[in-house]
């Protein structure tokens, strides 16, 4: 359970975060990482509609917010993806469900993330657009730690570069805990492991 432990702090299972991006912030990133891809799609011209994938779970309130703030025809698809196993740490290894019954061939693929941590993710999901033929496949992404990066993966778009600690809110979580917070929290230095 969640709970508000001093003034902005919060504890989640036993872990304390501190506020680390305000809400308001996010909400702006996100207002300018859609403009960005509004223009670009309004330039697309092959005539299918951009699929954008929503990385389940964490990339939720990322994508129905980016979604909302862009112009013209999009499709959506999602995949559950998964390198944490209820810890701070990736486990370096990943699962996830592809999507079905969704024609990817000839589609510009934008990929949502929440955070682009170790990599692992993002590069699987690029190599399997691509084995599918995808024309063009682009990661837009809450966050970015590019010290965790171990597989060079650079979003195309992001709102924030973040250092290499372990962040919840705005869809991200600690042991399934912590999603709904509005604004991005931080693992308070006392209790990093």
């Amino acid at each position: 359970m969640s709970r508000l432990y001093s003034p902005g702090e919060v504890v989640v299972k036993g872990k304390r975060f501190v506020p680390f991006i305000p809400a308001e912030e996010i909400e702006q990133a996100v207002q300018s990482i859609g403009a960005t891809l509004s223009q670009e799609l309004d330039d697309q011209k092959n005539g299918l509609p951009s699929l954008f994938v929503c990385v389940l779970k964490g990339a939720t309130l990322f994508c129905a917010d980016l979604l909302r703030s862009l112009r013209g025809p999009i499709h959506l698809e999602f995949v559950l993806a998964s390198s944490y196993r209820d810890g701070i740490v990736s486990s370096g290894s990943l699962t996830f469900t592809a999507p079905s019954g969704t024609e990817i061939k000839g589609r510009n693929v934008i990929v949502v993330e929440d955070i682009i941590d170790t990599g692992t993710t993002v590069t699987a999901l690029r190599d399997y657009f691509a084995e599918h033929a995808a024309a063009s496949v682009k990661v837009a992404a809450l966050l970015y730690k590019p010290d965790a990066n171990r597989n060079g993966e650079r979003p195309e778009y992001f709102g924030f570069e973040i250092p290499n600690r372990f962040v919840i809110g705005y869809g991200l979580d600690y042991a399934e805990e912590g999603r709904n917070l509005a604004g991005i929290y931080v693992l308070d230095e006392r209790e990093e492991m």
